[in-house]
């Protein structure tokens, strides 16, 4: 993705170029990360890779590594149908996971890698030893999952991309993982307006 860290020159469309959407339905109770938890099934299972092994230049440590410490939010629909995103993507199994009365809250595991998920509210936790662009698509490769424009997990059909409010009418896997980007996915149809976060409580 080269050096720069800013979104200048991303291939987006103005959002009413898709027409008539959805209004997001209720966003869910508040997370341990004060960020909604969708009332929706997981996309697909949390996954890593092994402790030590590297995906996409993206290692897997035994310690978070903070140099460089974003978020970005993932929000995913289905056919109109919220989807959520698991908590421990990226972080080695067995996972330990903190209960608290938002939800659970992943604490521990056998490494982390630079890409992963502490709860199940679609924060993705960028926390690299060096300042650098990563991307959805390295997201989706930590998680073992595919991403293309048909395709998000196990979910096949048509994938429209929406980045801060706008569509992101390139490749879903370049979608860069900028400071509190806020992105969504949808496949198929309907489509429905972008779900987004209005405070990132210190995130």
């Amino acid at each position: 993705m080269g050096s720069s860290l800013g979104a200048t020159g991303l291939p987006l469309a103005p959002l009413s170029s898709l027409g008539h959407l959805l209004a997001p339905g209720p966003p869910g109770s508040i997370g341990p990360e004060g960020v909604p938890i969708p009332k929706a099934a997981q996309l697909a299972p949390a996954d890593a890779p092994f402790p030590g092994s590297t995906v996409d230049g993206i290692k897997c440590q035994g310690s978070e590594q903070v140099l460089y410490h974003i978020h970005a939010h993932l929000t995913i629909y289905v056919d109109g149908k919220p989807r959520a995103v698991p908590y421990g993507i990226g972080i080695g199994p067995p996972i330990k996971v903190q209960p608290t009365a938002q939800g659970g809250f992943v604490v521990g595991g056998t490494c982390f890698a630079w890409l992963h998920t502490h709860a199940r509210d679609g924060i993705v936790h960028i926390e690299s030893p060096v300042p650098r662009v990563y991307t959805l698509g390295e997201f989706f490769d930590v998680w073992k999952q595919p991403l293309s424009r048909r395709q998000v997990g196990p979910a096949h059909g048509r994938v429209t991309a929406l980045y801060d409010g706008k569509v992101y009418t390139g490749n879903p896997r370049g979608i860069p993982l900028l400071p509190h980007a806020q992105i969504q996915l949808e496949v198929g149809r309907p489509l429905v307006g972008q779900q987004t976060i209005a405070r990132w409580y210190g995130l």
